[in-house]
């Protein structure tokens, strides 16, 4: 193990936060916030545990780090409107299931509030901006908060609770009964 922070450059200092940013999102993702340790991270990323509390402070503020996340939200503002929500409800359904990361962060934001704010901060950082040029801005915040509602629901049942007959849908099914409702929160009115 390394106890090493700093080269001249600085560069082993950002391989080794780099590589603890890596093991500690692959712990998460495997253990859970509440089971990943810092002992366990730390050995993951072949360091000693004191090395992380140094770069990082405590677990919370690891989580926080490790919790970067780039939805990679799509342009929708070239779709028709009527099929936004389907664009959305596929772009989420790849998303949840391409990054077990992410799941962690959802499993994770149920029990614990730093991740319960980082979800939120997620969500209203990236889906709002999103919505923004498809909307009366009056109603951007709400319309944000909606469509959150039914992304991190059907999240929420499909991919942590694995509710079966939500599991179980086909990805056409998924988007066959999201993006109506998904389109509805981008265009329609209340």
């Amino acid at each position: 193990m390394t106890d090493e922070v700093t080269d001249a450059g600085g560069r082993r200092s950002d391989r080794t936060r780099a590589a603890i940013l890596t093991a500690a999102r692959e712990r998460f993702a495997a253990d859970g916030y509440e089971r990943a340790t810092i002992r366990a991270i730390a050995a993951d990323a072949a360091i000693d545990p004191a090395m992380v509390m140094r770069y990082f402070g405590n677990k919370e503020k690891l989580f926080a780090a490790a919790a970067e996340f780039d939805l990679r939200l799509p342009d929708l503002s070239a779709l028709p409107p009527e099929e936004r929500g389907a664009a959305l409800t596929n772009h989420f359904l790849d998303r949840w299931e391409d990054d077990e990361s992410l799941k962690a962060l959802l499993r994770a934001s149920v029990t614990n509030e730093v991740a319960a704010d980082r979800m939120r901060q997620l969500f209203a950082q990236q889906l709002g901006p999103t919505i923004a040029g498809l909307a009366d801005a009056n109603t951007i915040a709400t319309r944000a908060g909606l469509v959150a509602t039914q992304a991190l629901g059907f999240a929420l049942c499909r991919y942590v609770l694995q509710l079966p007959p939500v599991a179980e849908l086909t990805r056409e099914e998924a988007v066959a009964w999201l993006g109506p409702t998904i389109t509805r929160y981008l265009t329609g009115t209340p």
